[in-house]
């Protein structure tokens, strides 16, 4: 049987940069050289696009994925996308050749992509768009699955539509801001009050994100937001305990055990999340089965009201002074280093990250074999 051939694309025009090197960097040393075929494709941050050669062995460093001289196999920019346009073929099944086999250039055979981008221009569905375009079999949400994930007003509005529990918010656009901010000030103290979040409304791994304790310091948090997105997001503060379910499938998706972050800081932030090494995860979570089940039933009900595949990490509050449920956000592209969050729950779910990869690889290749199915044109004859 053929090896499939695997495109890892991470890096990135996004404050997550660093984060999908080091889920790059993981992800190399996972998959089983044996079975795959593993050609990298590096964005740096200026969204310069470059590849190396394929993987013979699995990437000791970071360092050795960013390619920040020419490549060996044609230069940056636009040659490295010739394996994504160049002649893209459909995912190979069992038994069928090999690009290489079938008289093709193996460099424009990608069998499936992984787009190990967190943030924006990786998983907002922009780089989905690209691969739809390319007709390349993808890991992960759609492109409209992917760009309701990214936007935390959009998620909502569509978790508000799908009855799940979340908390107040209010949102506004930085032309709305500056037009009328006495307005938005008066909602947000009157609707949600202090302590409160900020957000922007597009980006993730907590980057941007700042509580309020008063008015001085919800100016300083919305200026803070608005370096980074046009659009903001502010959130009641709730006393909750903070839970995240893995959910992994298609069509049928299934829900992982439930895990509990418990932060180093005074809320999950960046510096929690990747700096100071100090958080801690309990997995399973110490709550009742009862409880259990009702969160994992709610994030598989999040994953499928945005139509969602592949992937997802769902997070959610757990008030600790009445134990209501509310519902966070949903990450379509999580942390995929073995000690992430999502990796870690499969595991204990008894699913180790290699066959978390084949799952996800066979997953991405079911869904592009059922689009090749459809039809896209009619004929009025």
């Amino acid at each position: 049987m053929s090896k499939i051939r695997v495109g890892l694309i991470y890096g990135g025009k996004s404050g997550e940069h660093e984060v999908s090197l080091q889920t790059a960097l993981a992800v190399t040393k996972a998959f089983d050289l044996n079975k795959y075929e593993v050609q990298p494709f590096y964005i740096t941050k200026e969204g310069d696009w470059r590849t190396g050669p394929q993987l013979t062995a699995p990437a000791e460093s970071v360092d050795a994925l960013t390619f920040e001289s020419a490549s060996a196999s044609g230069g940056a920019g636009t040659f490295a996308l010739q394996p994504l346009f160049g002649s893209p073929a459909p995912a190979k099944t069992q038994g069928t050749q090999s690009a290489t086999e079938s008289g093709g250039t193996a460099a424009a055979q990608l069998d499936v992509v992984f787009p190990l981008l967190h943030g924006t221009f990786g998983e907002d569905g922009t780089v989905q768009g690209l691969l739809e375009m390319a007709n390349i079999a993808y890991v992960g949400t759609g492109v409209l699955a992917s760009a309701v994930g990214m936007d935390k007003v959009m998620m909502k509005k569509v978790f508000a539509q799908e009855g799940l529990p979340q908390c107040v918010f209010r949102h506004f656009t930085k032309n709305q801001w500056e037009k009328d901010n006495a307005f938005f000030i008066m909602e947000i103290e009157i609707a949600i009050g202090y302590p409160c979040f900020v957000k922007p409304a597009n980006l993730g791994s907590s980057v941007g994100i700042n509580k309020a304790r008063n008015r001085d310091e919800l100016l300083s948090a919305i200026a803070e937001a608005f370096r980074y997105d046009r659009k903001v997001i502010v959130e009641e503060f709730i006393d909750a305990r903070e839970v995240e379910v893995a959910v992994l499938g298609n069509d049928e998706p299934q829900a992982s055990v439930v895990g509990e972050i418990v932060s180093s800081s005074e809320f999950y932030d960046y510096k929690a999340k990747y700096i100071d090494g100090k958080s801690s995860m309990i997995i399973p979570a110490e709550i009742d089965s009862e409880l259990s089940s009702r969160i994992r039933d709610l994030a598989v009900r999040a994953f499928q009201s945005i139509d969602g595949s592949g992937l997802s990490r769902v997070d959610f509050f757990l008030r600790k002074d009445n134990g209501e449920i509310y519902i966070n956000e949903i990450n379509t592209m999580p942390g995929f280093t073995p000690f992430s969050m999502y990796p870690l729950l499969w595991r204990e779910s008894g699913k180790p990250y290699s066959e978390l990869l084949d799952d996800l690889v066979r997953l991405a290749i079911q869904r592009h074999e059922e689009k090749q199915r459809l039809s896209y044109s009619f004929d009025l004859t």
